[in-house]
């Protein structure tokens, strides 16, 4: 008989601190007991089933068959012979061989129940058992120990997989080989090198925030990846800061990052009468700041999204100012002329003011003067001009000179 009062403890301690329900628990102790019952007490092949009541504390043991007939079985082997291997075809792979302690014929079946049928199951009682060896003990033991892993591995899937996509939060648990190890709660999750703000450096026990953007379920257990440089990341930033987002009334239409150092967004207004951009900066720029903040000072150009392929370019290559744009729509390509001091403000530092706006707009754009020199060119480095032989040699003479009279000075200074 089960000791109640433990039992009923420690369904109450895993229901709560593990999230895995009383039910699932319940099933695995019984799971355990019959296998338990089975290695103690049964034969080789027979199926055991275990029935416990949380109210009496006892535990019910059964045998169960399945009902067949001829057309279910396969030819019994006789003594001596050997089972031949042939290839089975569609229809013949339900076929089992016929095993007296998983299997009752039908016309037995019918006779211990009425209105039996094919597959259904005829359930023999066993007699009460409560006294297992050590090596039945074992085997519940690690039945019970791998169905509550089983249970919580499930609970913990179920939960995190309703939030990925969200940013959550967590503590630094360790840093191994670049990776960082995010203690969740209930499970620890992954912050990969690569999904890592270059200029950000953490701790062990330190808050961070990141975005859940994988939650994969595997034998050794689930694995939650976050990142801190996916542009889904800065899009629920936003979401958080600004409620107009939230509530639909302002869209995100597009992002692109080069995390912590600088990113562009595009939003869009449903309303007319709001005002995207200020919407996502907010009052004296406090929504974007805490955004920043956040990011570790990434820079974040905020440009209202267009239909209108020009416009469109226009705005994103803010801060620059454009002289004009010609589009070629089959190429999908767009020439930018610019005045000479727009010049490196389009490109930007490393080119990076233009890299953004083409992944931001999803354009090829040529950065040209106003003449139509092809900037990217112009910043090219340039090869030295050659320098003739004839010219070589008076440049040399003229150095002499100059070595010799600077030479005959100082001596004159001298002798004085």
């Amino acid at each position: 008989m089960l000791d109640l009062k433990t039992i009923n403890a420690v369904l109450d301690e895993l229901e709560q601190e593990k999230g895995i329900p009383r039910e699932k628990i319940i099933e695995a102790i019984e799971m355990a007991l019959a296998s338990a019952y089975k290695k103690e007490y049964g034969k080789k092949g027979q199926i055991i089933r275990a029935k416990t009541d949380l109210n009496s504390g006892k535990t019910e043991f059964s045998q169960v068959k399945i009902v067949v007939d001829e057309s279910m079985l396969k030819p019994e082997i006789e003594e001596g012979e050997e089972e031949e291997i042939v290839e089975e075809t569609e229809g013949e792979d339900t076929k089992v061989r016929f095993n007296p302690e998983q299997h009752i014929m039908i016309e037995d079946a019918q006779r211990i129940k009425k209105g039996v049928a094919l597959n259904d199951e005829i359930i023999f009682p066993l007699e009460e058992k409560d006294d297992f060896g050590r090596i039945a003990a074992q085997t519940a033991k690690q039945t019970i120990i791998q169905k509550i892993r089983e249970a919580e591995k499930s609970s913990v899937f179920k939960e995190f997989g309703s939030k990925e996509g969200d940013i959550i939060s967590g503590t630094v648990q360790r840093i191994e080989r670049g990776n960082i190890f995010v203690d969740l709660g209930r499970a620890t999750g992954i912050l990969p090198y690569e999904e890592q703000i270059r200029s950000e450096r953490y701790k062990q026990g330190e808050r961070i925030r990141a975005y859940l953007y994988s939650v994969e379920e595997s034998p050794k257990g689930v694995f939650l990846k976050l990142s801190r440089t996916h542009p889904q990341f800065l899009y629920k930033l936003f979401e958080i800061e600004a409620p107009e987002i939230a509530g639909g009334v302002v869209e995100i239409k597009g992002i692109v990052r080069e995390a912590g150092s600088r990113s562009k967004v595009a939003a869009y207004s449903n309303d007319e009468h709001i005002d995207p951009i200020g919407s996502l900066v907010g009052q004296r720029g406090v929504r974007v700041s805490t955004i920043m903040s956040e990011l570790g000072g990434e820079k974040i150009d905020i440009i209202e999204w267009s239909e209108d392929p020009q416009k469109y370019i226009e705005d994103a290559l803010s801060p620059a100012k454009i002289m004009s744009i010609t589009l070629n729509e089959d190429e999908k390509t767009a020439t930018v002329e610019v005045s000479e001091d727009q010049q490196s403000l389009a490109i930007g530092k490393g080119g990076q003011n233009v890299r953004l706006a083409a992944k931001l707009t999803g354009w090829k754009i040529d950065i040209k003067g106003v003449g139509g020199v092809d900037l990217e060119k112009r910043e090219r480095k340039q090869p030295e001009p050659e320098v003739k032989e004839g010219e070589k040699e008076v440049e040399e003479v003229v150095e002499t000179e100059d070595t010799e009279t600077t030479n005959t000075e100082e001596t004159e200074k001298t002798e004085e």
